[in-house]
């Protein structure tokens, strides 16, 4: 479960970094190979699926696939941090949500 849960954190730094690289990018390829944040960004990606691997390989599809909807909290905070975008309530709404659902699903282990 550890593993999952660190997945989704590592494919939320993942997001991060595909939407700095997006702000900057350029339709060339000199550009494209320098975008170090686009590169970083699918890196993360890379590295948070085979995490997930590793923590499915270990245990139950149904209860480990919706710790990946974690992500989507890191993701919230890292827009507000790094992007200045705002928290609005519904932001708030889904944050609830996705943490109650959570809980929920793993409350029938």
């Amino acid at each position: 479960m550890l593993l999952v849960i660190f997945a989704s954190f590592i494919g939320s730094c993942g997001m991060a970094f595909l939407k700095a690289g997006a702000n900057r990018l350029a339709f060339n390829v000199p550009a494209l190979v320098r975008n170090w944040r686009l590169t970083a960004g699918v890196g993360l990606y890379v590295i948070s699926s085979a995490f997930f691997v590793m923590g499915l390989k270990r245990g139950e599809l149904s209860i480990l696939y919706p710790l990946v909807s974690l992500g989507y909290i890191w993701a919230l905070l890292w827009s507000r941090i790094f992007f200045g975008e705002l928290m609005t309530k519904a932001k708030y709404a889904g944050f609830a949500l996705i943490i109650a659902g959570v809980v929920v699903l793993n409350l029938g282990r």
